[in-house]
């Protein structure tokens, strides 16, 4: 018969795990700081980069990373779908410039995160499983989270 004193602690959910794992790599508040800059630019320019490739593959992208998410908690997957019209509105409003424009800011915000890493003296997280590509932003919105009272 099993008691109360027998049972185990609830298993950690998946999202808590990558959040944790994620976080091992982002310590330094310098890195930290320029992780909460470039990725939301990263983020940005990659779905401009996509949509001027093809708006229908931005679309894909972005439903794609929205079945990630929602595999995860539906508190990111709103967020992230949220952040995610205000990025393609953002893309919208840069018109034909949208190819030069993201370009440039998808470089730039990846030099950042390099350098937040080499201050660091970790390696990303996405050398080891490119799913960290996605827990980034989530990151990111966790940090805001936790100052806001909004459990995931």
């Amino acid at each position: 018969m099993s008691t109360l004193s027998d049972a185990s602690p609830p298993a950690e959910r998946r999202v808590d795990l990558l959040l944790a794992h994620y976080g091992e790599s982002h310590r330094d508040p310098r890195n930290e700081r320029i992780h909460f800059v470039a990725i939301p630019l990263i983020m940005l320019s990659l779905v401009g980069l996509l949509f001027a490739a093809h708006p229908w593959v931005a679309y894909a992208f972005i439903l794609a990373s929205m079945v990630y998410y929602a595999r995860l908690s539906t508190v990111f997957l709103a967020a992230m779908a949220v952040l995610s019209i205000l990025g393609l509105a953002l893309v919208h409003l840069m018109g034909e410039r949208v190819l030069t424009i993201c370009a440039l800011i998808f470089v730039g915000a990846w030099i950042a995160q390099f350098v937040g890493h080499k201050l660091e003296g970790r390696k990303p997280s996405f050398f080891e499983d490119l799913q960290y590509l996605w827990v980034g932003p989530m990151f990111v919105l966790s940090k805001l989270f936790l100052k806001l009272g909004i459990r995931w």
